[in-house]
């Protein structure tokens, strides 16, 4: 579908046009026609499928129709990371070009006074568009310096990942300040139990949209290499010599791992630098930009550059530990492989990561190669499933002559608890012609001067 089909202001669309954006992805057709309708949505959709667009556009469309009051915060975007805020911020700059008087201030957290006089500034003039991270945000409540009593928006993006950080009290103590009629757009790569009882919480009978998360690029070689996790660093520092590797991610499970990688590859003088949460936010401005302008070769990083960070020249990525589902395992590799390049992407799977990736090569659809330790590293595991656990590490076969296991007389506590998940209904534009108006009799809070206009 074409972005003129879908009644988006004259002004948006002109933006687009300059930006030489003329077709929907999939995301886009499906939520912005609900979200110009006043729906509350929750989008399951994997970073670069175009989800940035799929709410700002609507929003600043309607923002632009005149319908909320010019003094007043009309919409707050919540951000897991400041790098994600900075994008959506610059998308913000580049849709809103041909907007008259509509404002935004992006709000996080690192900068110096300036920069929070600056955001001050922005929230008690009633900046319409406000891009936050959570703490930053909360820091400006309790200051009394943002007044988010009609709001009329409430977007939440990568919702799975700022509760992975620990943001859950946060996003619940700002939708407190809320008006109960803000309409609540939340966008999530993953639909974890946490996040369908986050959803239940914020959201008033949302319409579910659900993309499905591609395959890694065809362009990405992708191989594995099954060992023993005190084999690990044996197999980067083989990697390294033989290869002469530049322009490298490399994902470990924990800020802890991820220090101590960084420190054995600067004990063989390889070039690299580490990023975690743990660091300050200017330290992991610093970071980046030291790898984006190559004074860096290798990045060792959490999950926190995983989503939502734009670096095209990625050549290689090489998960130290089996993410811990599929989605993951997608995101990471994605870096590599990007603008028509050629990328290559290498797992260390260890004996008890083997089931994970199995699921994994199962959801690609294919195998991973699997390639042989580099000489004097010992032999590699099998490439094949542990059996089960009784959940005290011991395993449900005969070891040493034993022919049977006890089991646990108290079975209440091992019901099976059926998880699944929520079946998209599709969605309401299918096959419908284009509508001829949007509704805008919404209970919505609307400037009073309206009326005289």
């Amino acid at each position: 579908m074409r972005f003129d089909e879908l009644y988006l202001s004259d002004n948006v669309l002109d933006a687009l046009d300059d930006m030489r954006f003329e077709t929907c992805t999939p995301i886009q057709e499906k939520c912005i026609p609900e979200i110009l309708d006043g729906h509350d949505i929750v989008g399951v959709a994997q970073t670069g499928t175009g989800k940035t667009a799929a709410y700002l556009l609507p929003i600043l469309s309607l923002i632009d129709d005149g319908l909320y009051p010019d003094d007043a915060i009309n919409c707050i975007i919540m951000s897991p990371t400041r790098e994600l805020a900075q994008q959506i911020d610059q998308a913000m700059q580049g849709f809103s070009y041909y907007i008259n008087n509509v404002s935004s201030v992006a709000v996080y957290g690192g900068n110096d006074g300036n920069r929070y006089d600056q955001e001050t500034k922005g929230l008690q003039m009633g900046a319409d568009v406000i891009i936050a991270t959570p703490g930053r945000l909360i820091s400006h409540i309790n200051m009394g310096h943002a007044d988010l009593s009609r709001v009329s928006f409430f977007v939440l993006d990568e919702a799975d990942r700022m509760l992975d950080m620990g943001f859950s009290d946060d996003i619940m103590m700002i939708a407190k300040q809320l008006p109960q009629q803000c309409q609540t757009i939340m966008f999530s790569a993953t639909m974890p139990t946490k996040i369908e009882q986050l959803a239940k919480s914020l959201l008033n009978d949302p319409v579910e949209i659900k993309i499905a998360v591609s395959k890694p690029a065809a362009k990405i070689r992708q191989g594995a290499y099954v060992c023993h996790e005190n084999q690990k660093l044996g197999i980067l520092r083989h990697l390294f010599h033989k290869n002469q590797l530049k322009r490298v991610i490399v994902f470990g499970s924990s800020k802890l791992k991820v220090h101590d990688i960084n420190r054995a590859l600067r004990q063989i003088n390889i070039n690299s630098g580490e990023m975690h949460s743990n660091l300050s936010q200017s330290e992991r401005d610093d970071m980046m930009y030291k790898f984006k302008t190559g004074q860096i070769d290798v990045l060792i990083a959490t999950d926190i550059v995983a989503r939502g960070i734009d670096i095209d020249d990625i050549a290689m990525v090489i998960n130290y530990d089996v993410p811990h589902d599929s989605e993951d395992y997608v995101h990471r590799i994605g870096r590599t492989a990007r603008a028509d390049r050629d990328g290559r992407a290498l797992t260390l799977v260890r004996g008890r990561e083997i089931a994970d990736f199995m699921k994994i090569e199962k959801f690609l659809g294919y195998a991973v190669d699997k390639l042989q330790l580099p000489d004097g590293l010992g032999e590699a595991p099998e490439y094949k499933a542990m059996k089960a656990t009784n959940g005290r590490g011991r395993r449900h076969d005969n070891q040493k002559g034993r022919k049977n296991v006890r089991r646990n007389k108290k079975t209440s506590g091992n019901k099976a608890v059926a998880n699944k998940e929520k079946t998209v209904s599709p969605t309401k534009e299918t096959n419908k012609k284009p509508r001829k108006k949007r509704n805008h009799n919404r209970s919505k809070t609307v400037d009073k001067n309206q009326e005289n206009n």
